[in-house]
This record gives C-alpha cells, sequence and structure tokens, in this order.
C-alpha cells in the first residue's frame, strides 16, 4: 500500500481515509491548524493529512467542507420552491435562481413543476424580493413557495 497517497489495493480507500472522512463529518476542527488537529488524531502528520483531504476531494469522494447552521436560530427564514419551467428555458432559469446569495439546493424533478430549490434570507421582505426578482428576469411566474411548518433534521453522516 501506498501509505503516502492512501491507496489500499486497487485503489480503494485505506483506514486512515475513512477515520478523516468519519472525523470530519462530525467532529471538524475549528482551530487556526485544524489539518493539524485531524493528522494527530489518526496518527499522521498535518500534510499528510491535507492533501488526504485534497485527493478524495479531487477524486468527488468529498464535495465541500463547510458548516451546518440553523437559519431560524439565526433569525433567518426559508422556504422550498418549486417553478414549471418550460424545457428550453430550464437553463437560463437556473442560471438566475443560483445567482440568488441563499440558495441552498436547486434539483430537478421529474414532475409537472420541475425545478426546485431551497433559499434563505434574513427577512420576509428580503425573501419576497428575490423570488420577485427571479420572477422578474426569468419569466417563470408559476413558482410555489412553501414555509417549513415543522423541522425534520436526516443525520447525513456516513460511518466508514
Amino acid at each position: 500500500m501506498n501509505r503516502a497517497r492512501g491507496r489500499g489495493e486497487g485503489g480503494a480507500m485505506d483506514d486512515i481515509d475513512r477515520k478523516i472522512l468519519n472525523l470530519i463529518q462530525k467532529e471538524f476542527p475549528v482551530t487556526a491548524e485544524p489539518f493539524k488537529e485531524i493528522g494527530a488524531v489518526v496518527g499522521i502528520s498535518e500534510d499528510e493529512a491535507l492533501e488526504r483531504v485534497r485527493r478524495l476531494r479531487e477524486e468527488g469522494i468529498i464535495r465541500r467542507i463547510g458548516a451546518v447552521f440553523d437559519p431560524g436560530k439565526l433569525g433567518f427564514v426559508s422556504a422550498l420552491c418549486a417553478a414549471r419551467v418550460p424545457e428550453e428555458k430550464i437553463r437560463p432559469f437556473v442560471e438566475t435562481v443560483n445567482a440568488l446569495p441563499g440558495v441552498t439546493h436547486n434539483y430537478r424533478r421529474n414532475n409537472k413543476y420541475n425545478v426546485w430549490f431551497t433559499v434563505i434570507a434574513p427577512s420576509e421582505e428580503s425573501l419576497e424580493e428575490s423570488l420577485a426578482g427571479v420572477k422578474e428576469k426569468s419569466g417563470i411566474v408559476d413558482i410555489l413557495t412553501m414555509r417549513a411548518v415543522r423541522t425534520f433534521k436526516v443525520d447525513a453522516s456516513f460511518e466508514l
């Protein structure tokens, strides 16, 4: 096995890669030197920890590393939106939606409401202004806006 690259036989992840992934999913160190701490926990150097995380990102195993906040507890509002977009207007509509600073998800569905997205804003007024802007810029006005009535959080971490 090539320890420096963290590769097992056939290019598979090794135990250290799995330990790193388990750690950063739940306990990413919020310090000046997080990869130094990660390395210490899994028994490797800071440089090797950083290199492994870079490789896992390049390989698409890690898509992003970032904090997850509860928007409501921070005073923000959010909505799930569903839009009915003609096929020929999907690309410009999606580009318009993705230009909003508070969009967290945007995906297609096999439904008459074929583009769904979530958006977070600092106030109801700001949210309404953002959605009005999407309608004006895109010409798509059939957008359902659904506010959360009850929040369900699924732990989307995976023990490796």
